[in-house]
């Protein structure tokens, strides 16, 4: 029997099948001439046979079908499900996104099971919709699920279900499926805590006998729960002294839940609780390196657009057996040191330092800010109000997180130059703990009283210094590691020729506030002030205005040149920026020896004299006379009093060269 559409049909050859022929070829003749029964397809062409509908033929017939080939209804719904069952792809898509609470996913084996189970289910619903065939197979009555659950079934192995066999259970979980879609089918047990032999408290409670100071061997963790579960041990959390109660590490049955040593030993090693317990045992620096997950990065395509600082310790020790404390400032993009300082104490100065020997290689080869630089808390936290201040001197900052050595660049800077230049020429470059024999330095001790003396070479502070200074040299000439995209240039190429156009240039006025030297001065006679024992003028006469009243102090900034020589000069008054001061050339007062420069120096010198004298003259302050009305009332009375002349003539007699009315008023006035 098969479908023919949706019609349930008998093929010809099957009807006239030897042994017990449902009916005879002549009977077939007989009863398709007449109408009798509903050929579906006739037995027309090529491999094709013909097919009569079953619920046309006389009833006889139906049911010598039924005893030959069984139950009329079970066979409408079981060839229904052979021709119509499919995998639902919707339903393997919910069960591969599905995730449980703790956020993991359902294991391969079970999103399979529930596909095939979806997709039979989704295979009985069909066939109850569809009313022409439920009509033939109930004949007209209500959902027989005996018959239903008896021809889904009859594909078990064929289509791979897992459907209850139970007809209760099989019409309960179609009304479910059909109540609550494909979650329906996901076991309850399954992430059911009875069913786990290792509880979320057991779990807990052997993490913490794990995370213990001790650091106990699994073994030994295993000896603690099982002692504590059968009452030979207390076990408390030190935090909020709760003592923990071994009754509640019991089964059903009341006995304590005992666990095997290597049931422990695989919790604990599983991934998850090994990084818990690094986190407790392990070093901030270990826990960083080896357990906590790193962003992954790329270099920037410019220098300059983010320079990177960070301190280190020579790894060749002093005659003393300290270690020389330096200070590097390095480029991203290149990769090449641009600042190093270096002390016998690691303090702010030794930061300071550094960023002067920075700024004086941006200055001398006229590049601009670089655009964001990237420090660590350490040192650098002394200056967040103001040098290391975004925005103040470097439009951004950085600050890496402390103990994460992988996240500041300088750190990959300072290993790269120690196993590549240092490495190849001094001795002892490495640590004893490398995994490289080669990187691992020679050390022999010696067995004396102490106990803790080891034969090191020794050297001098400017000796290693220097050295240190030639290694970054000789690094910074070597070939940019990614020459793919920087094809025959060195890291300092890459520095001078690939810098990132956006950048600004250097404010040198805010700059040396933080990072120039610094003394106090006075402006003298308008226009010089002296540092370091030299005179510096004013750019103008008129920057006197600028200065507060009854105050010719000024703080005077500046940062020397690689040679040490001051070019300019920047001085503040209570904080505000009054000038930039130049150095003022002297020249050769005799004429006969005088050069090119001394008659330069010169004519600056008058260039300046004649704008004072220029500013002068032209805010001449003009006097004013004032008239007083008494003392105008009283020199009207003086003039009409006569005033007597002496009648004896003086011998020599200058009344006549006299203004007499312009001296009397002068007095007047000074009365």
């Amino acid at each position: 029997m098969e479908y023919y559409g949706k019609i349930a049909c008998i093929s010809y050859m099957d009807l006239i099948r030897e042994p017990n022929p449902i009916m005879s070829e002549s009977n077939y003749k007989q009863l398709s001439r007449r109408g009798k029964i509903n050929v579906v397809r006739p037995g027309k062409g090529l491999g094709c046979y013909a097919l009569v509908e079953i619920a046309t033929m006389p009833q006889r017939f139906q049911d010598k079908i039924k005893d030959k080939y069984g139950d009329m209804n079970s066979e409408i719904l079981r060839m229904w499900f052979a021709s119509h069952f499919h995998i639902d792809a919707e339903a393997r898509g919910f069960y591969t996104r599905f995730r449980f609470e703790d956020g993991s996913a359902l294991p391969p084996e079970h999103i399979n099971e529930y596909t095939v189970n979806a997709s039979a289910i989704q295979a009985v619903i069909d066939v109850m919709a569809d009313t022409v065939i439920m009509r033939r197979a109930m004949k007209g009555g209500p959902v027989n699920w005996n018959e239903l659950a008896g021809a889904i079934n009859y594909y078990r192995e064929e289509f791979g279900h897992t459907l209850p066999l139970s007809v209760n259970r099989f019409k309960g979980k179609v009304n479910e499926f059909k109540a609550k879609g494909y979650e329906a089918l996901i076991s309850r047990k399954f992430r059911n805590q009875n069913r786990r032999k290792v509880t979320y408290d057991i779990a807990d409670l052997i993490r913490g006998l794990g995370a213990m100071a001790e650091h106990p061997y699994d073994t030994v963790v295993a000896e603690m729960y099982n002692q504590f579960v059968t009452g030979d041990l207390e076990v408390y959390d030190p935090e909020t002294g709760e003592v923990f109660n071994s009754d509640d590490f019991t089964d059903k049955a009341g006995n304590p839940i005992v666990l095997s040593k290597g049931t422990i030993a695989n919790y604990l090693k599983q991934p998850k609780t090994k990084a818990l317990l690094a986190k407790v045992h392990q070093t901030q620096w270990d826990f960083n390196n080896l357990q906590r997950p790193y962003h992954l990065r790329h270099s920037p395509n410019y220098a300059f657009s983010k320079i990177s600082a960070d301190d280190r310790d020579l790894p060749r020790p002093m005659r003393d057996g300290s270690y020389v404390h330096a200070y590097y400032v390095s480029d991203v993009a290149s990769g090449a040191v641009v600042g190093y300082a270096y002390s016998r104490k690691k303090d702010k100065d030794l930061f300071i330092d550094c960023m002067r020997n920075m700024f004086q290689t941006i200055d001398r080869n006229g590049w601009y800010m670089p655009a964001q630089i990237e420090v660590e808390h350490h040192l650098v936290n002394k200056f967040t109000d103001g040098l290391m201040q975004a925005g103040v001197i470097f439009p951004l900052i950085r600050w890496c997180n402390p103990g994460n050595s992988r996240e500041k660049r300088q750190e990959h800077v300072n290993r790269a130059k120690k196993y590549s230049v240092e490495k190849r020429s001094q001795q002892n470059i490495g640590r004893w703990w490398a995994a490289l024999e080669a990187n691992r330095p020679k050390v022999e001790k010696v067995y004396d009283e102490l106990n803790n003396t080891y034969k090191v070479p020794t050297y001098g502070y400017d000796q290693l210094v220097a050295d240190d200074i030639a290694m970054i040299r000789e690094y910074n000439s070597m070939m940019h590691p990614n020459q793919k995209k920087f094809p025959g240039m060195t890291r300092w190429d890459v520095l001078c020729r690939c810098q990132n156009p956006d950048l600004s240039p250097i404010d040198k006025a805010v700059l040396y506030r933080f990072i120039g030297e610094h003394t106090q001065t006075s402006v003298k006679q308008n226009a010089y002030i002296t540092v370091q024992y030299n005179q510096y003028r004013l750019s103008s006469p008129e920057i006197i205005s600028r200065l507060e009243p009854r105050n010719y102090k000024v703080d005077a900034y500046w940062l020397p040149d690689a040679d040490g020589n001051i070019g300019e000069v920047y001085i503040y008054q209570n904080s505000r920026l009054i000038d930039t001061c130049r150095l003022v050339e002297r020249y050769n007062e005799a004429t006969a020896e005088q050069t090119e420069a001394d008659r330069e120096a010169y004519t600056d010198q008058a260039k300046y004299v004649a704008q004072f004298d220029a500013m002068v003259k032209k805010n001449k302050i003009h006097k004013l006379g004032i008239n007083r009305p008494d003392v105008a009332e009283v020199i009207k009375e003086a003039k009409s009093v006569p005033i007597a002349v002496p009648t004896r003539e003086p011998d020599n007699d200058y009344s006549e060269y006299m203004d007499v009315e312009r001296f009397t008023a002068d007095a007047l006035n000074r009365i």
